[in-house]
């Protein structure tokens, strides 16, 4: 039989069930992080869904107008990866898998392929 311990919330230190952080600094930056995520979810949100939107709908207009549709992928795909890396706010599942600390790592590597995808776009749109 396998005992699992309790995590910290921030870092993912092992620590016992009657407490939440393993220190003041850890919970002082989940506190912060919190606060954040609370306070610009709704913006996030919003311009999350807008920017993913822009993706396949100038994809479809690459093939009809190049142009616009290379300005409506790379502007949406680097929109959308600076908005992700500069407020990570990863899904409640990560949070609860990888705790705070490395979840904002693996959303902003996420975000960094997102903006290379744009990048990638661009050169391939005028090379072709």
């Amino acid at each position: 039989m396998v005992i699992y311990m309790k995590k910290c919330n921030y870092c993912g230190k092992e620590i016992t069930y009657y407490e939440q952080y393993c220190s003041d600094s850890c919970q002082e930056k989940g506190n912060k992080f919190y606060g954040i995520r609370e306070r610009y979810t709704s913006l996030f949100s919003v311009c999350c869904t807008v920017f993913v939107m822009m993706i396949p709908v100038g994809i479809f207009l690459f093939s009809i107008i190049k142009g616009i549709g290379t300005i409506m992928v790379v502007g949406g795909s680097i929109a959308l990866a600076l908005l992700v890396f500069f407020l990570p706010f990863p899904t409640e599942d990560m949070l609860s898998k990888f705790k705070i600390q490395k979840s904002v790592k693996i959303t902003r590597i996420v975000s960094g392929i997102v903006f290379l995808f744009g990048i990638a776009f661009l050169i391939f749109s005028l090379l072709f």
